[in-house]
């Protein structure tokens, strides 16, 4: 059976971003911005960015292209003969799972806080405290949850049984386009927003002597580098699948390049959203993973027509949350179709029922699960298999990515940069040889060990 291809150029870019584009960039980008000191914070990330999100991404797509396969199947067929680096695509294909066993349950709760705007039901007439309550009461009814995250899945699921192209990218490509559209009218609005000033200024004018007094200039760099490395979803293959759709008309480096301004742009509108409207209603902006599910709906609340702008927002986050979903989705089928022969329609019937199972534990962790905490009093079964994809699965792939595509042992330096440069475009210079084998992987692996060490610090 011929492989599935994508119709455009912009087909694979916009899909390739919106797997990158998710939570990480308008949830948890906002809050450590503002935890570590705003703008100085962001020059940090954005460097970091350049310097290992994109070789990093490279790798995964030219693992995908040239294996045209499922991140196991490309490993399998481009490994040297009798070596096992394969076992690298069945971690990945694991972390897959575990991403949306609890990125479906969050999605559920973006679907209901947009409901909850939409229909007035979260309104003007509730308090501060009231608005801590709502959230509560929400993950604290397991069968509220069960039915928003299952209504998340059937919506993903559906999307994928369409087909690559009408299904996958078609409405991806909606949805990306729609997604840039609202957050450009959100920044708008909340830079007029009369007190909106000092949260533009808190984010656009660096003081470094904020960032360094404040956290330290060594756990502020952690967190720039650490945030850089998450929010590109790099490690599991979902961009390796992308990649295996893609032609070789055009160099994956410049590619890189283009997605990763898209998931930056989406990531620093993010920012222009969320500081000026928590600077003009006097709300924290750095009050850690909070500030979506109670610090926004508070200021929501208190704005002229909030029910409205509270509804754009969580619409704006569902397209986010949505598209990654989908991208994620995508990949798990993928290795079923490729490996096993399984048709699109039964592979995603059979991993939406799969993974509705699945997600239970994350929805029941916040109620009737609520005294397993794996990673600490006060942590929730969803917060476990956060930092199991996080801090271990995502960065550890990553940095089997980079030894594979850079060592003799491996697939090599020559023929992973044959793969990547071919076609028109930015092509990779044979001088970032030494830091892409030895440098990088020391980063990456660093990062790796500081995620673990600082949650059972």
């Amino acid at each position: 059976m011929e492989r599935e291809r994508l119709s455009s150029r912009l087909g694979f870019i916009l899909l390739s971003a919106g797997c990158a584009i998710g939570l990480g960039n308008v949830w948890r980008f906002p809050y450590i911005t503002g935890r570590y000191g705003g703008a100085a914070f962001v020059l940090m990330y954005l460097l970091f960015l350049v310097f290992m999100g994109v070789p990093v991404m490279i790798m995964e797509f030219a693992i995908g292209r040239a294996g045209r396969m499922n991140i196991v199947g490309a490993l399998k067929k481009l490994e040297p003969a009798s070596s096992k680096w394969h076992g690298v695509g069945y971690v990945a294909v694991a972390g897959n799972y575990l991403l949306l066993m609890y990125y479906s349950v969050i999605t559920g709760w973006l679907l209901y806080y947009f409901y909850s705007f939409l229909s007035g039901r979260l309104n003007a007439s509730f308090t501060t405290e009231a608005v801590g309550t709502y959230f509560s009461t929400l993950t604290a009814a397991p069968g509220l949850q069960i039915v928003l995250t299952a209504l998340a899945l059937l919506l993903t699921a559906g999307i994928v049984i369409i087909g690559l192209k009408n299904g996958v990218e078609k409405i991806t490509k909606v949805m990306m386009v729609i997604l840039f559209i609202l957050m450009f009218i959100l920044a708008i609005h909340s830079c007029l927003l009369p007190g909106g000033k000092e949260g533009i200024l808190f984010y656009m004018k660096p003081d470094f002597g904020n960032l360094v007094h404040e956290y330290g200039l060594g756990e502020s760099v952690f967190a720039a580098m650490g945030q850089a490395f998450f929010t590109l979803s790099l490690g599991i293959g979902a961009m390796a699948i992308f990649g295996s759709y893609f032609d070789r008309k055009r160099t994956l480096g410049g590619e890189s390049i283009r997605i990763i301004c898209l998931d930056t742009t989406v990531a620093l509108l993010s920012g222009f959203i969320i500081f000026p409207a928590c600077s003009a209603f006097g709300v924290e902006a750095g009050s850690g993973p909070s500030l979506l599910f109670i610090s926004l709906p508070n200021v929501f609340t208190q704005m002229t027509m909030g029910g409205i702008w509270g509804a754009v927002f969580f619409l704006a986050m569902i397209f986010a949350a949505l598209s990654t979903l989908i991208a994620v989705f995508e990949n798990i089928c993928a290795y079923w179709m490729d490996m096993k022969g399984w048709p699109r329609k039964k592979a995603a019937v059979v991993n939406f029922i799969l993974l509705f199972v699945l997600s239970l534990p994350a929805v029941l962790g916040y109620n009737v699960l609520s005294f397993i905490q794996p990673i600490g009093s006060g942590s929730t079964i969803l917060d476990g298999e956060d930092f199991l994809v996080s801090n271990i699965i995502l960065p550890l792939g990553s940095l089997a990515y980079v030894i594979f595509c850079t060592h003799r042992y491996g697939w090599g330096w020559d023929k992973f940069t044959a793969e990547a440069n071919q076609g028109e475009g930015f092509k990779i210079p044979n001088a970032l040889r030494i830091y892409c084998a030895w440098i990088l992987p020391l980063i990456i692996a660093f990062i790796c060990v500081n995620g673990i060490v600082g949650v059972f610090a």
